[in-house]
């Protein structure tokens, strides 16, 4: 019987890929840098029984309606946006991602680029590449204090969480707004559960980690943005169109806010010449949310056990609804 046929759209390495191998006939796109072409991501769709796709791959109406025999659409991540969950609903094909695996992770780089936005890590890392290191003064490169300030978290899943733990570690006052409340967090982890307004215009540093809908689109605009304390730093380890990045370079270009950390941006990757980069204040990270080597590795097994569970004929371990 032949093996079921499953398209990369990455280049993954070997030794993740090879245990699959077995069991799965499975080809990749050759960069492991560079997105798939569309049209050669179509022409595989079509003869694929299972696709592993990244979150830049756009799995649209398209290409799902013209699959003849896609079961399994395994999303290397645990956003979806990229894919079309209604028309891959509509042609009986199952969607996975992968939570749970990455939360620590990117926990970490959420409080990162917290940390060094507050601290200015950035720029004082460059007075010393650039030689600019002269001398000392009291107020050189000061920046803002992270302990026992208020931090507001927009959206309080499971990443929200594990920055609520590493807040509590900097003795920070953690608020939170979600669409649902958590009780049970709220008394494991001492959160203040409070109105998405009064979280804007209280917190020092407002962090979000909604996903991306038709009511978290743009978000943070510039009636938000223009709500916050003018100390106040923001955090986008989400989806990059929760906010409306030129509010986001006029607040902080004019001061209604301190300044910003950012992994995500609407259009990805950004230009050189985007205007954020120009502000010191503003830090942008090219979406390493996720990326230690431990973490990736381990969505990519996800990913391809996910896969192969719908092509036996089990349920996967992470679909989503």
């Amino acid at each position: 019987m032949n093996k079921p046929y499953v398209y990369i759209t990455r280049k993954l390495p070997e030794d993740v890929v090879a245990p699959f191998r077995e069991k799965l006939n499975i080809d990749m796109w050759d960069s492991a840098e560079e997105s798939v072409e569309y049209n050669k991501l179509l022409e595989e769709s079509k003869k694929a029984d299972g696709l592993v796709t990244m979150l830049s791959d756009p799995i649209d109406e398209a290409l799902l309606n013209q699959t003849e025999t896609l079961q399994v659409v395994a999303n290397l991540a645990v956003g979806f946006d990229n894919i079309d969950i209604d028309a891959a609903k509509k042609n009986g094909i199952t969607v996975t991602n992968t939570p749970d695996v990455l939360t620590d992770t990117t926990a970490d780089l959420t409080f990162a680029l917290l940390m060094a936005a507050a601290r200015r890590l950035l720029e004082a890392a460059d007075v010393i590449k650039q030689g600019k290191w002269e001398h000392w003064s009291p107020l050189l490169l000061a920046g803002t204090d992270i302990h026992h300030k208020t931090i507001g978290i927009v959206g309080m899943g499971r990443i929200g969480e594990i920055v609520a733990k590493r807040a509590n570690g900097f003795d920070m006052n953690v608020l939170y707004h979600n669409r649902t409340r958590k009780q049970k967090a709220e008394e494991e982890l001492g959160l203040n559960y409070v109105s998405f307004d009064q979280l804007i215009s209280t917190a020092d540093f407002i962090v979000s980690l909604v996903p991306l809908t038709d009511e978290t689109y743009h978000l943070f605009n510039a009636d938000v943005f223009r709500s916050m304390k003018s100390e106040a730093i923001f955090i986008n380890a989400s989806r990059g169109k929760v906010m409306d990045e030129m509010a986001l370079y006029e607040a902080v270009k004019s001061g209604e806010i301190k300044g910003a950390g950012l992994d995500v941006f609407e259009e990805e990757p950004i230009s050189e010449d985007h205007p954020l980069l120009t502000l010191e204040e503003v830090i942008c990270l090219p979406h390493i949310g996720s990326a230690s080597l431990e973490t990736r590795y381990r969505m990519m097994e996800l990913s391809l056990k996910n896969t192969l569970h719908v092509l036996e004929g089990k349920s996967p371990l992470t679909a989503v609804d």
